[in-house]
């Protein structure tokens, strides 16, 4: 049977997936993280499907969201998306030390992936933790910089009022260029990505991601690119079943080891 398990590191929740007899075992470690506005509860999917092909799977609650949920709403959060992406990442490192700590990491196999917001994260953690060996990123975008900007330009044409002046937006573009993987592209080193997004996503456009997509699937031929032309902002169940998939064979031989 697969037991979902209550945890917390510092002041992140997370939900933990595993077979029962893994319990306490190194095993693959799979960190998946939700959704802007959505919560760890909503991806228990993909963390049984996982669990029930051997991996040990952490689904964290980010800053701002489910159980860490505080007075920010509405569009206040908004303006919160990047400092929430920024913690998220900061989070990640802290997940891995604690599955390190605690031997729960078999062989160094540590995989990642999210939607949208934990796809942003996602793209980001991959500058900073080489560590993570394969990553899966549903309808994210891993150019941060330029989706920021035009976040920025939307809100201004929907005629809301920034609480940000021109010199903090550009300190804050300079600090997204940090973990930009599009201006950081030698960080990922050949890691393997799976990457779906619905052409048609007018929340995160795909355009953002385009060139990124186009030279990766040039250059690494582990990565994997799935596009949509109807789904919108929305995973498909194409591209759930494609990912459960394709991180599993990505591990294989580490999985078959256990």
């Amino acid at each position: 049977m697969i037991s979902i398990k209550k945890e917390a590191v510092e002041n992140i929740p997370f939900l933990m997936a595993e077979k029962d007899e893994n319990a306490g075992k190194p095993l693959p470690l799979f960190i998946f993280i939700h959704g802007y506005t959505s919560a760890k509860e909503h991806n228990l999917h993909f963390a049984y499907t996982l669990a029930e092909l051997g991996m040990r799977v952490l689904l964290p609650d980010m800053m701002h969201h489910g159980e860490r949920l505080d007075a920010h709403s509405g569009k206040r959060n908004d303006y919160d998306f990047w400092n929430i992406v920024a913690q998220g990442i900061q989070d990640v490192g802290v997940l891995v030390n604690w599955a390190k700590e605690n031997k729960l990491v078999y062989n160094e196999e540590i995989a990642l992936g999210g939607t949208s917001m934990g796809a942003i994260i996602t793209y980001g953690s991959l500058v900073k933790y080489p560590e993570i060996n394969a990553a899966v990123a549903l309808m994210g975008t891993p150019a941060h910089e330029a989706f920021a900007k035009w976040q920025i330009e939307s809100i201004k044409k929907a005629g809301y009022k920034l609480p940000f002046s021109d010199e903090e937006l550009t300190k804050t573009y300079e600090f997204l260029r940090s973990f930009d993987l599009t201006q950081n592209y030698e960080k990922l080193n050949k890691r393997p990505l799976f990457i779906w997004h619905s052409e048609v996503d007018q929340v995160v456009p795909y355009d953002f991601a385009k060139p990124f997509i186009e030279s990766l699937i040039e250059q690494n031929k582990k990565s994997v690119y799935m596009n949509d032309k109807t789904s919108g902002h929305k995973v498909s169940r194409p591209a759930y079943l494609n990912a459960v998939e394709w991180v599993s064979e990505n591990i294989k031989k580490t999985k078959e080891t256990v």
